[in-house]
């Protein structure tokens, strides 16, 4: 009847046919008539009682959603693809083949006691499930999903607090063969994030044709989705004259060749470099420090000189304040500067005030 659907056979199956606000749906139902009414009746109860979810959604996996993500994020020309891939492997591994209507906040809670059973930190927890929450809005906002379960997070008090100061930097860089030791020192000077560095190309650097000095790196496109353009000066600018002088590189064959990218071996960029890193770290007895501790010390450096902080955000590449402040760290040596000139503002202050002598009572004499 109409309003209430029908069912149809088709062939040696039963199938059943009904619309949820202005769409239709045709799903398969047994083999037999009765098989089909009964599951029509069920499809009509779930829209009077507004818990329909659809074929579709019903068949949806975990797996194909996490897939799902991962396609988007190519498409836009995300850098974080790695990083994302990286994080949702033990979350492919646990949920495998889990139906996306089954998952709820008691599955994932489940997935972060066996995370924290294998001594995970919470920040590698939260932003394990950080990207799964991304998939599933994604999938939300393509109309695959039309509700997400509550999704818990862990309390992080472990916030990083690492930086360089120049002496600490340049003994840790010594210690770095190249090109590491450049893309180091270009993260120190510009606060620029790795993933950022290692496939910067040089059809992306801007030369003055006048007098051939570097003008300008571009990036395209960044973390948050936005390109930006770093001007060269200074440290900068010969840091990349001097990568310059060694962009040839000899292919297998002998051939000598220029390589597309500013930071190579070989002219092929960097993948990876941990193992020199920590090296490094401990030979300048800096055991702990990370390659992040970079992009930290260039925006806290960047306002004790004296940069406006819209100004400096746009170097870095921060889109909210709030998670720049978090980066300007303030060290003991700042407060304790901070302290000395407020001393010294004040003791100038006394200097143009009159001093009134006050003088005390001696002590009375006993008999």
């Amino acid at each position: 009847m109409r309003g209430n659907g029908r069912v149809y056979q088709r062939g040696d199956r039963w199938w059943i046919d009904y619309s949820v606000r202005g769409k239709r749906f045709r799903e398969a139902a047994g083999e037999k008539e009765k098989d089909a009414l009964k599951k029509l009746k069920t499809r009509l109860k779930e829209i009077a009682g507004d818990r329909f979810i659809g074929p579709l959604e019903e068949r949806l996996t975990v797996e194909e959603l996490l897939d799902s993500l991962i396609t988007h994020l190519k498409t836009k020309g995300a850098k974080a693809i790695p990083s994302v891939e990286s994080h949702l492997k033990p979350v492919r591994e646990f949920f495998a083949f889990t139906r996306v209507v089954d998952l709820s906040a008691g599955h994932i809670e489940d997935f972060m006691k066996a995370r924290l059973e294998e001594e995970k930190a919470n920040a590698t927890i939260n932003r394990e499930i950080g990207a799964l929450k991304q998939a599933l809005h994604l999938a939300r906002k393509q109309g695959r999903l039309g509700r997400i379960p509550y999704i818990p997070m862990l309390r992080e008090d472990n916030a990083r607090q690492g930086f360089f100061e120049r002496a600490e930097f340049e003994s840790m860089a010594s210690h770095l063969p190249d090109p590491v030791n450049d893309i180091a020192r270009f993260a120190y000077l510009s606060g620029w994030r790795k993933g950022e560095i290692l496939p910067l190309r040089w059809d992306a650097v801007e030369w003055d044709k006048r007098t051939g000095e570097p003008l300008e790196a571009r990036l395209w496109t960044s973390k948050n989705g936005q390109g930006r353009v770093l001007p060269l000066a200074g440290d900068l600018a010969a840091l990349m004259k001097r990568r310059k002088t060694l962009r040839e590189y000899k292919a297998p064959d002998g051939v000598t060749q220029l390589s597309e990218y500013v930071f190579h071996r070989r002219g092929k960029p960097l993948r990876d470099f941990k193992k020199s890193w920590s090296t490094a770290c401990e030979k300048a007895k800096l055991s702990g420090k990370l390659f992040h501790d970079l992009r930290r010390t260039a925006v806290r450096d960047l306002i004790r000189a004296g940069v406006p902080q819209a100004v400096a955000m746009k170097i870095t590449g921060h889109r909210t304040a709030s998670v720049f402040t978090r980066y300007n760290i303030v060290s003991g040596d700042d407060m304790r500067d901070a302290m000395q000139r407020t001393q010294n503002y004040r003791e100038e202050l006394t200097e143009d005030v009159p001093q009134k002598v006050v003088s005390f009572p001696s002590e009375k004499k006993s008999e």
